[in-house]
């Protein structure tokens, strides 16, 4: 078999639009009802199939390479455990969502990499079988795998689609890392926010149980909110840090993304139901 080169799997961004939590388990873990959907704003890696099971990253971003502990490296040799595959590959990161933001990126890159490695080693594993190994590296990273807008229950791993409206965002980067470990540990967090159905939370304002915290140990966040407040409805995604406000048209969130202080970066990006890997897999 001649080493093959597959371009361009995008591993997109996700926001939570809503993100409730209602209690903490024995295990430690928080029970949680959220809404994830897909931004098309991706990460994007390339796949190179060798014949033998060595596994190699390269990444433009300094710092993802190095360390062992790399989602990416770990979903490949998970996949290769799960299946017994004797392939290997060269992958490399083209990283474009920022780290620790609450957008899901680590996540996404680990989905997209069993996605691509699935298919290009034709190790033929199930969307759901994936999702497996998927939760054992991250408790969103099926969510990545699942392809679709989801409502998510349990720690996150209980998953039904949904198809909110695709505006356009405005999303924000603080320039902070937040911590999600320490944002679950920490007292002061709301943890009995009720349980609600489907329905009544689709048609319920949404909020971010962890916003209130997050903005008061991090002013950087709270000041990027209240500036993106003035323009548009505005939340936090996850733990953080990012922000979102949403638009109907691009032009809008364009308009506002062009009045954004120096000091803060932004991008604009449709929101999508459809995960643009999904989309990709389909080209293959």
């Amino acid at each position: 078999m001649t080493t093959q080169l597959s371009l361009g799997w995008p591993a997109p961004a996700k926001l939570n639009l809503f993100l409730h939590i209602n209690g903490r388990r024995e295990d430690g873990y928080h029970e949680l009802q959220t809404l994830f959907q897909f931004v098309e704003h991706c990460d994007y890696l390339d796949f190179k199939v060798l014949n033998k099971p060595t596994l190699k990253l390269h990444s433009n971003m300094a710092g993802v390479v190095a360390d062992s502990d790399n989602l990416i490296l770990k979903a490949a040799k998970s996949l290769q455990a799960r299946t017994n595959c004797q392939l290997g590959a060269e992958i490399w990161l083209d990283k474009r969502l920022p780290m620790g933001g609450g957008l899901g990126g680590g996540s996404s890159d680990a989905a997209t990499t069993l996605v691509a490695l699935n298919q290009l080693w034709n190790t033929g594993l199930s969307s759901s079988e994936l999702a497996e190994i998927g939760l054992s590296l991250g408790a969103d990273v099926p969510v990545f795998i699942n392809g679709f807008a989801a409502f998510a229950e349990g720690v996150g791993e209980k998953l039904v689609n949904v198809e909110p409206n695709q505006p356009w965002y405005l999303v924000l980067i603080p320039e902070v890392h937040v911590s999600t470990a320490e944002i679950f540990q920490d007292p002061d967090l709301p943890r009995n926010t009720a349980k609600v159905s489907l329905d009544a939370l689709m048609s319920s304002e949404w909020k971010n149980d962890c916003q209130a915290l997050v903005a008061k140990r991090h002013p950087q966040v709270a000041k990027t909110l209240d500036w993106l407040l003035e323009y548009a409805p505005s939340r936090m995604t996850g733990t953080g840090a990012c922000v979102f406000g949403q638009f109907e048209q691009e032009h809008e969130a364009k308009d506002v993304l062009a009045k954004l202080p120096a000091s803060i970066k932004g991008f604009v990006a449709k929101g999508a139901n459809k995960s643009p890997l999904m989309l990709r897999l389909a080209q293959h």
